[in-house]
């Protein structure tokens, strides 16, 4: 199908005008497609990992270890969605530097985790090309220090209000796998 503005149109999740490669803290969270639960479940609120779990949770620590200028905060992952908080320094290579060029924008490391984590599910399930995670992601430019803290306290909280989440497909009635009635 050709490319159609009218119909192919995207609304941009970016603040318009800011460099998304300064230093900064930003709250990401990144859902699978369809919220299918790929990763396991939360068990008296407490987020209980399957293998695709642990690949998952591997490849956010692996963009710490990949670029130098990430930071990991508070994270978690839940059974169809990960919540977590990249904080880009100002140190590149050990170095201080007020330059930005060789640095990714924080959609592009979102993108790098996201190609390596669906390229480890698919390979160890074998089924190399299927969709893990949905197109987009949603950010939020953490500002002061109130906004960091309150943001942690909701990752961290998470596993408990699971059986609440709007996340959870779970919760609507029917189990996204087996097709059973939920209470």
């Amino acid at each position: 199908m050709p490319y159609a503005p009218s119909k192919h149109h995207r609304r941009s999740i970016r603040l318009k005008g800011y460099d998304y490669t300064l230093p900064g803290a930003y709250f990401i969270t990144i859902c699978t497609q369809d919220r299918t639960c790929l990763f396991d479940d939360v068990v008296d609120g407490e987020m209980r990992l399957n293998s695709f779990g642990k690949i998952v949770a591997e490849s956010w620590q692996w963009l710490a270890l990949q670029y130098d200028y990430i930071e990991l905060d508070e994270w978690v992952l839940m059974p169809n969605h990960l919540h977590g908080i990249i904080v880009m320094t100002d140190c590149m290579g050990g170095s201080r530097t007020a330059h930005t060029m060789n640095r990714k924008p924080i959609g592009r490391l979102v993108v790098a985790f996201k190609t390596v984590s669906t390229k480890r599910i698919n390979e160890y399930r074998g089924t190399p090309g299927a969709t893990v995670w949905q197109r987009n992601h949603c950010e939020h430019i953490i500002c002061n220090d109130q906004s960091m803290q309150r943001i942690r306290e909701y990752i961290l909280t998470n596993s408990l209000r699971w059986h609440l989440d709007r996340e959870n497909v779970w919760t609507v009635g029917v189990a996204p796998l087996t097709g059973e009635q939920v209470e």
